[in-house]
């Protein structure tokens, strides 16, 4: 079955999510970036607010000590480099707030991720027939009514709060002005946080919907998952096939150092095992080859043919084949067996090992 008529019904792995975020495919929330921006602006705002009027009364006093002056090119080119460095210090801490702000409502939904994928030139993109599709596809459909869902509830709160502001208008005509603008102030913080919280809960669910759809969209057909796996593990065929060659890579040059042998311990049909000892280059013996069956065959005919000692021994060949492998040193236990077994191939044999003997 091809995978186009296959279910997706397979999470996607690690690799899958990785790899769409090089490319720039992240799970981005709009209005959950939007909601942080936002209450961070308010917060540095409210926080601001001393330092901000302090500058706005600094500029409304220099406004109002250029009453009568006569203004020229200088004073306009003043005025104009006055106004502009009030406001810029009014501006730019709020500012740098925001950016900040923006940089860390993204990071916090999926990490920090720099690429230029999204970047590259892609004929895609600027498909009429692929753009008609999207523009009426489910996503833009579900895009469309989260926007007038927001929209609606968001204008319905303020509208509510609006009212109940309006309500309280009577009583505050006749206050001071300075208690109006505390008021007007008051409601307006009031206004601010109870926009927060109708955001922050739009900005959770969008979220999580756009999460949902995100990991839906990853999703894999069984085949995707296999293929992937093939890829990351390579193709068991291939692995097997590469195993077999080691193998038997490995099993040549044991076979080319039977002949270096001192003798072969054999069961005397199932085990064989070939054994070296050279006090000046090893500690202690060492296994040159080991086999069962028909490879104990083998290593018995090559070390008869090249004049290698065979003595059978099988409780030791089969502790030997058990507890060593390939290019091992024996263990401790089987050191008394094993120079038994040297002691008398070096004595049945003086000429080819009277060195042995000499070091013994």
């Amino acid at each position: 079955m091809a995978d186009s008529d296959q279910e997706k019904t397979e999470e996607a792995t690690s690799k899958k999510i990785e790899d769409a975020k090089k490319d720039g495919n992240v799970p981005k929330s709009q209005d959950f970036a939007g909601f942080i921006i936002l209450f961070v602006a308010i917060f540095a705002v409210i926080l601001l607010l001393g330092f901000l009027g302090d500058q706005f009364f600094a500029l409304y006093i220099y406004y109002q000590g250029l009453i009568g002056q006569e203004i020229d090119a200088k004073l306009l080119y003043d005025i104009v480099l006055v106004s502009m460095l009030r406001v810029l210090l009014m501006v730019l801490p709020i500012t740098f707030c925001v950016i900040i702000a923006g940089i860390l409502a993204n990071t916090m939904q999926f990490g920090f991720i720099f690429t230029t994928k999204p970047l590259e030139p892609n004929l895609n993109k600027i498909n009429p027939i692929k753009g008609l599709k999207n523009l009426f596809s489910m996503k833009k459909i579900i895009e469309a009514i989260k926007m007038i869902t927001k929209v609606t509830i968001v204008f319905g709160v303020g509208f509510y709060m609006f009212l109940s502001f309006i309500k309280e208008l009577p009583h505050t005509i006749f206050l001071p002005m300075i208690a109006q603008l505390e008021w007007l102030k008051e409601k307006m913080i009031i206004l601010a946080f109870v926009m927060l919280i109708v955001l922050f809960v739009i900005g959770i669910a969008d979220l999580m919907i756009v999460r949902f759809q995100y990991f839906k969209d990853l999703r894999m057909t069984k085949q995707e998952v296999k293929d992937e796996y093939k890829q990351m593990e390579g193709d068991p065929q291939v692995k097997s096939r590469i195993r077999r060659l080691q193998m038997e890579a490995s099993r040549k040059r044991m076979m080319q150092n039977i002949p270096d042998a001192d003798v072969i311990i054999t069961n005397p049909t199932h085990y064989a095992i070939a054994l070296r000892y050279d006090k000046t280059k090893e500690k202690a013996p060492v296994i040159l080859a080991k086999g069962v069956d028909f490879l104990a065959l083998r290593i018995k005919e090559i070390g008869i043919n090249n004049g290698v000692k065979i003595v059978e021994n099988p409780p030791l060949a089969r502790e030997l084949y058990k507890m060593c492998d390939v290019n091992e040193m024996i263990p401790t236990e089987l050191f008394r067996a094993v120079a038994e077994v040297l002691s008398f191939v070096y004595m049945s044999d003086r000429e080819k090992f009277g060195d042995r003997l000499k070091n013994k």
